[in-house]
């Protein structure tokens, strides 16, 4: 009789976790997860790390900061919600596409005689940091946030590359965008998102910094919880559908996930305001913010995993880039291929 009562018990136990396993989704290799969390506890700059799949949260932790839940400062992953902005825009027949020239928009604010390159800039051209344009990032950044016009002040740059050029990581560039989506709707940046993003992915999109003119500061200090940033990151990896709505086109994420240059620091592709490497074989985009600011994207595997920082040191200080590149190369990509009864198989 103990006997059939401990048969039904494990029997039982493991109809319920096949129950569970079916209700949620796939999941991760457990020991896998837990070694992920542990290490992550160990990255004293880490504030929050939230790792989802297929939809459904496998594990979440605020391991110090602001929480889960609050609003905290993306620094430059503001780039990637600028380009679903511009997305939302060109959708909607607010910007004609991306080879529109910018100076549709802003040719009022250009200099006086400036360089005849400057009308040759497209849309296109400031998603990837291709405009050709002296940097207004690194240690240009100052200088230019103080200036009494952010705008002008990035357009009377001269020319480090031609239009279309190498990749010229600029904060400059985004804003220009954070202008055009001003100038072209009448409406500021904050509402956009506010409208066009927040209210159909149930999030908050707080206001954040302004230039002297008003303008939304575009592609960086924005403000989201790591809640808020799993949604974002879930839109993309649900090729732009949010709870059967669609909010960005499947051809915007195409674009924005397509190589068009390379960053000469890391060397990884950049396309329309996302970065992308590999891991395992799968390609994850992933969108970057200063301090250890992350949404990496893995669509072959239904993830998504969202990582928030201390944001007053760089991340190469003290190896924590290389830190949270690990937690997700070594552990939390494996764990899901390992789920799957896969092995990953590092690059020879």
């Amino acid at each position: 009789m103990n006997g059939r009562i401990a048969a039904s018990v494990v029997l039982f136990a493991i109809g319920c976790s096949a129950v569970l396993q079916a209700a949620n989704g796939r999941g991760l290799d457990p020991d896998m997860l837990d070694r992920a969390f542990e290490r992550a506890s160990g990255l004293k700059r880490l504030h929050a790390l939230i790792v989802a799949r297929d939809g459904r949260i496998v594990r979440e932790k605020a391991f110090r900061g602001p929480g889960l839940t609050r609003p905290t400062n993306i620094k430059s992953a503001s780039k990637s919600i600028i380009s679903a902005l511009i997305g939302i825009a060109i959708d909607r027949g607010v910007i004609r596409g991306t080879d529109q020239p910018i100076a549709d928009f802003l040719a009022d604010r250009m200099p006086r005689n400036g360089d005849a390159r400057l009308e040759r800039i497209t849309i296109g051209n400031l998603l990837s940091m291709q405009s050709g344009l002296e940097r207004t990032s690194g240690r240009n950044y100052g200088r230019w946030v103080q200036s009494r016009d952010w705008v002008r002040h990035v357009l009377s740059r001269p020319f480090d590359d031609e239009p279309g050029g190498r990749m010229l990581y600029s904060t400059g560039s985004t804003h220009l965008l954070s202008a055009i989506l001003t100038k072209a709707t009448g409406r500021t940046t904050h509402a956009l998102a506010a409208d066009w993003l927040g209210e159909p992915l149930g999030m908050t999109v707080p206001a954040w910094e302004r230039d002297p003119q008003g303008i939304y500061l575009g592609g960086n200090n924005m403000l989201l919880s790591p809640r808020a940033l799993l949604r974002f990151g879930e839109l993309y990896r649900n090729d732009g559908i949010h709870e059967g709505r669609r909010i960005l086109s499947q051809g915007w994420i195409r674009e924005s996930w397509t190589t068009r240059t390379h960053s000469r620091f890391s060397g990884h592709p950049y396309g329309y305001g996302w970065f992308k490497t590999s891991v395992c074989g799968h390609t994850v985009p992933y969108a970057r913010g200063f301090g250890g600011q992350l949404v990496y994207v893995i669509p072959t595997l239904g993830m998504t995993v969202v990582i928030t920082s201390d944001r007053s040191a760089r991340t190469r200080i003290g190896g924590y880039r290389e830190g949270l590149a690990s937690l997700v190369r070594d552990d939390l990509v494996p764990a899901a291929i390992r789920a799957d009864g896969g092995v990953c198989t590092p690059p020879e």
